[in-house]
């Protein structure tokens, strides 16, 4: 390989700023690309250079936005702590006297919340065994398969361009159905059995959501309006059909609940009777490597990230774009499908009602977005939640703080994902893409 030219790139740069200056259409982008040729040393990242841009990108990246989102939630959820806190209010009053009574009483309220939120949801360190105390691991668990589960399908409508907002109306559709097979089918053995009312679940989740599809891709009516009125169908269609005897009410009773679900549709324990965690959450494992795979590896999620990135490309490209959509919402409201299929078949097996969805619908968005809308940052967003949800009860119980304060730092997670550029101004992370030194594009 020939040493580069040290004259010859200077007379290059020269004539590429000439031209750029000149607005001569080609030719700046022929010589950026002739200069590109002759230093081909000086644009490759060398020794710690390699090194830095890396640790750029990922600190650029979405994740770091969303660490940087959940810590700021956590800073702001500990002043709220410490305002509500008795012993912080009594105190402040001598603050100036005593500032180290104050200091202490901050540590106790914000360590012991925090303290407690972890013995609540990952470990109990005041047990008297380790099968004891892994059991706050099994209720994070436990609560974070629907979350994972409609959060992937809250993830593939965003990759697709959809606002998928109808996690609701899905998940109660598909409990409906799953819960029918559950109990209403009889003489089925258990493989058998609770393998039909897994499809039947995830179908009607699909049909539900297609629906919202069919009619953004035919009329261009908005899946956001689509998918709030579907919810609203669904909660007065099972509240009907659980409060008229001889449909989904249970015989001889007012209350309006399903009969309990037969033991050959139940989802078995996963660790053991004495536990709450059942094979739902392998389900929801799996359905995330599938995700993986049809979002990265597939021609199918290709069209869908095509789409949703630009839908007249795509449209050009030859990708059929109201198929796409279809397709989309359909996959998406399968996997919102399944939350509702563990929710009936694995955590309330004693009959439901039509609170069922328990909120879930609506918290797969706030995971979908912590996540990122990748399969990998979903799961790792829903573990999260879930570990809110089994600490929140423990910190209440404990530690005298509301329930409300873990509501509110979710919601600030959120408030902050919606903000990249308050994060990144905060914890100064890079802008994603950006490079130091890097030589500006030269436009035609």
């Amino acid at each position: 390989m020939s040493e580069p030219n040290p004259r010859r790139e200077d007379s290059l740069s020269e004539a590429l700023d000439k031209a750029d200056t000149q607005a001569e259409p080609g030719l700046a982008e022929e010589l950026e690309q002739e200069l590109a040729r002759q230093e081909p040393q000086a644009l490759a990242p060398q020794g710690d250079d390699r090194w830095r841009d890396a640790v750029r990108e990922i600190f650029a990246g979405s994740p770091a936005v969303a660490v940087g989102a959940l810590l700021l939630a956590i800073v702001v959820g500990s002043i709220m702590i410490a305002f509500t806190d008795s012993g912080v209010q009594e105190a402040a009053q001598y603050f100036f006297a005593r500032p180290t009574d104050t200091f202490a009483a901050l540590g106790d309220a914000i360590g012991g919340a925090y303290s407690a939120l972890f013995q609540g949801a990952v470990y109990n360190f005041r047990a008297d065994s380790f099968a004891r105390g892994i059991r706050p691991l099994t209720e994070t668990l436990n609560y974070a398969t629907p979350l994972i589960a409609a959060g992937l399908g809250v993830a593939v409508a965003f990759r697709a361009g959809l606002f998928n907002i109808g996690g609701q109306g899905q998940m109660l559709v598909s409990a409906t159905a799953a819960g029918w097979v559950g109990f209403g089918v009889t003489g089925l053995p258990f493989p058998l059995h609770l393998l039909l009312a897994l499809v039947a679940g995830l179908a009607a989740g699909a049909l539900w959501a297609g629906i919202a599809g069919f009619l953004k891709a035919r009329t261009g009516a908005h899946e956001v309006i689509v998918t709030i009125m579907l919810n609203y169908i669904a909660f007065y269609l099972l509240s009907y059909l659980l409060a008229t005897p001889g449909l989904l009410q249970a015989p001889g009773s007012a209350n309006p609940k399903t009969p309990p679900m037969q033991e050959s549709a139940i989802l078995p324990p996963l660790v053991g009777e004495r536990y709450n965690l059942h094979w739902g959450f392998v389900l929801a494992l799996l359905a995330v490597a599938a995700c993986w795979w049809l979002m990265n590896r597939s021609s199918t999620g290709f069209a869908f990230r095509t789409v949703g990135e630009n839908p007249r490309a795509a449209r050009v490209a030859g990708i059929d774009v109201p198929r796409t959509t279809v397709t989309s919402m359909l996959v998406a409201g399968a996997l919102v499908g399944l939350a509702g299929v563990t929710q009936v078949l694995g955590t309330v097996t004693t009959g439901f009602s039509s609170d069922i969805d328990a909120g879930i619908g609506f918290d797969a968005i706030t995971v979908a977005l912590l996540g990122g809308s990748s399969p990998v940052g979903v799961l790792w967003a829903g573990l999260l939640f879930g570990a809110f949800k089994a600490g929140g009860s423990a910190m209440q119980a404990a530690e005298g703080i509301p329930i409300e304060i873990v509501l509110v730092v979710q919601s600030l997670i959120v408030l902050f994902i919606a903000a990249p550029p308050l994060v990144r101004a905060i914890f100064r992370l890079p802008q994603p893409g950006s490079k130091p030194g890097a030589r500006k594009k030269v436009s035609a």
